[in-house]
């Protein structure tokens, strides 16, 4: 009888189990002494959750952290016993109990605190700017990704471009344009066309490109640039909003500091070519304002579309 084969594991998952192995060690979640002090990390979070929320039940910070009912009773236990821990009996029902700190489970979460803000900074202070906001970055998309966590809208920062903007605004239109809608290289193309110009032929009292960061992270962007052909009129270009910023207001943000820009600069009219599967975008110009002037069949980027004129009167 032939040995069986060993099973090929893809290198994705590989990858998946070997991180959490690494970290897994590096956060001390299997020790009984998390950083250095008497608790467990899970005891730690334990502490956090209750510091955190107002009077909570058991039954709510066992589901906030996933902890089996029997094992946060354990740990709740001790916590009482040593002096960290009060119950209030609720006033609705005598069966169900409020926890709260004591005045030592507070300082008891101080030094946790204090000692995981040490850990963090010592693991952050020999990397470059540049590795902090990648790690921010992966920090992120592992948040809205995996765990469907949304970023805080109040983090997110619009500002004009600088220099590598371009680079990095060409590479994220065309692999998202393929990731959604199965469009070819030739539109990575035109959008590494329109940065070329953009940047060629920059007049920074009627043109702007607008970027937008989360945590240092490229999210979004936007550019308004003259109409080659038509005086007074501006033309709105490569909105683009990333999937792990949505849900934000982020695009109408962008439009609409494109038309207020477009005011001051003393525009008549803003103008968009778009295409008709875009419908999402569509949301955002008609609620700016823009009204779809005029569409058309055509073949491009490796498929046969709709085009789309849209327009904004600004007088």
């Amino acid at each position: 009888m032939p040995a069986a084969q060993p099973e090929v594991v893809p290198p994705e998952i590989a990858a998946f189990r070997s991180f959490n192995r690494a970290y897994t060690r590096f956060l001390g979640t299997l020790s009984n002494s998390y950083l250095r002090t008497e608790y467990s990390l899970a005891e730690g979070r334990v502490l956090y959750e209750i510091a955190t929320r107002n009077r909570p039940q058991a039954k709510e910070v066992a589901e906030a952290l996933g902890l089996d009912a029997g094992y946060l009773s354990r740990i709740l236990t001790r916590f009482q016993k040593a002096g960290l821990v009060a119950r209030a009996t609720a006033s609705h029902d005598r069966r169900a109990a409020h926890l709260m700190l004591s005045a030592r489970g507070k300082a008891a979460l101080r030094t946790l605190n204090r000692r995981a803000d040490r850990q963090a900074r010592a693991v952050l202070a020999p990397l470059t700017t540049e590795q902090r906001s990648q790690l921010a970055g992966a920090w992120r998309t592992i948040e809205s990704a995996v765990l469907g966590h949304r970023p805080d809208p109040a983090s997110l920062v619009l500002r004009t471009h600088r220099p590598g903007d371009m680079g990095i605004i060409v590479a994220l239109e065309g692999a998202g344009y393929v990731d959604q809608f199965g469009w070819d290289e030739t539109f990575e193309a035109l959008a590494a066309r329109i940065t070329a110009d953009f940047i060629d032929h920059f007049d920074p009292a009627r043109e702007r490109c607008w970027v937008a960061e989360i945590a240092g992270r490229h999210v979004g962007h936007i550019f308004l640039v003259r109409h080659p052909d038509q005086p007074g009129t501006a033309k709105l270009r490569l909105l683009y909003v990333d999937p792990s910023a949505r849900g934000l207001g982020l695009g109408h943000r962008l439009v609409d500091e494109c038309v207020r820009f477009a005011r001051s600069a003393g525009y008549k009219k803003i103008t968009l070519w778009t295409q008709s599967i875009l419908t999402a975008a569509h949301r955002i110009y008609q609620a700016a304002g823009f009204r779809l002037i005029k569409e058309e069949p055509h073949h491009s980027f490796g498929h046969d579309l709709i085009g789309q004129t849209w327009e904004l009167d600004l007088s």
